[in-house]
């Protein structure tokens, strides 16, 4: 059975491709992760850690958590489905455009889902207006921030509103920060400091791009109510998370602080020139303030790029957009710079 390629990043049908359409870590992977799985590999002729211990340890320094509020998964995507299984909601608050694994985990427990537009001539931003649609009909809202596709933030002190509303209502808060490291100032955005306060509040996170691993699946929920990730655990299988990912986890984590610093400072000259140079092109850059570009160009770019070797996300496909939307990772200076001289030439 051959499954849809649905995500960017399939590089197995597009093969010698330069790969845009993956917002991973332009860094790449850290070389003491690299280490540690060459040093460690051996491992795997054991079973993995059922309760991933070392790997928790780490994740509880680096986000200033208790280790009963963590639950690891294989990728977020594995902690969506988990959610939408213990949560087993019947009516949904969606924004889009999204993620899309996160309609795929609510139709599979039958949820209804509210979309929840945000528009266009508001560059897809997140405003005061959907604290009107958080009611007690709802069971849930789910939100990205940054956003997938379009790298717009909801800031602090709207997301401690939604946060307040969502309580009053009765409404878990499901939030996605599987890119808030990328952000210049990531502590002025992450929730996880109101996770104690807010028992409603359940935060998704993943080593998949922001330490460039999204072949090892590796990722993490956070939560203060205990009974929540008790009955997610219900819906994981055992061995869930794989030697090699715990031991990558591990070693990524303890060897975060410089190589967080420098990604933050590349991106910050990167991403500013590139969006320059495509608005220049006559691209509509919007929001963008994570690893990746979210544009408006001409219909047929994707099919244009991939014929010249450079894979992008054709984001037609997100619900909320159509043809004309894209997003493009920041990669390495070389490449953003085959990028633009490709564009500047059509």
């Amino acid at each position: 059975m051959k499954k849809e390629q649905i995500h960017g990043g399939d590089i197995y049908r597009n093969p010698g491709v330069t790969d845009f359409s993956v917002n991973s870590n332009p860094l790449g992977v850290q070389k003491e992760v690299l280490s540690a799985l060459k040093e460690q590999l051996g491992k795997i002729a054991h079973y993995p850690d059922i309760n991933c211990e070392a790997l928790i340890r780490e994740i509880c320094r680096f986000e200033q958590v208790e280790e009963e509020q963590v639950l690891c998964g294989n990728g977020a995507a594995e902690l969506f489905f988990a959610a939408a299984f213990a949560l087993k909601p019947k009516h949904v608050l969606l924004p889009v455009p999204s993620f899309a694994e996160y309609e795929r985990s609510l139709r599979s427990v039958d949820a209804v889902i509210h979309e929840y537009i945000l528009r266009e001539e508001q560059d897809f931003l997140v405003t005061e207006e959907i604290l009107q649609a958080i009611t007690p009909e709802m069971d849930l809202l789910i939100l990205c921030n940054p956003n997938n596709p379009t790298g717009q933030v909801v800031e602090s002190p709207l997301l401690l509103k939604i946060l307040k509303r969502c309580k009053e209502a009765g409404v878990t808060l499901l939030l996605d920060e599987c890119f808030v490291d990328f952000l210049a100032h990531p502590d002025q955005a992450t929730m996880t400091g109101f996770l104690n306060e807010y028992p409603n509040l359940l935060i998704v996170k993943a080593f998949t791009k922001i330490f460039c691993m999204p072949g090892l699946r590796l990722g993490y929920a956070l939560c203060s109510d205990p009974g929540l990730l008790e009955e997610m655990d219900r819906f994981l299988q055992p061995w869930n998370v794989s030697v090699p990912a715990q031991i990558a986890g591990v070693a990524a984590m303890k060897n975060h602080k410089e190589y967080l610093e420098k990604t933050r400072m590349f991106l910050k000259e990167e991403r500013e020139k590139l969006c320059r140079q495509m608005e220049e092109l006559g691209d509509r850059v919007i929001g963008s303030r994570a690893n990746y570009l979210f544009f408006a160009s001409e219909k047929g770019l994707y099919e244009k790029a991939l014929e010249a070797g450079f894979l992008i996300r054709n984001c037609g496909n997100y619900r909320g957009l159509g043809a004309g939307y894209y997003r493009i990772a920041v990669r390495t200076k070389e490449e953003n710079e085959r990028w633009i001289a490709w564009r500047r030439g059509l």
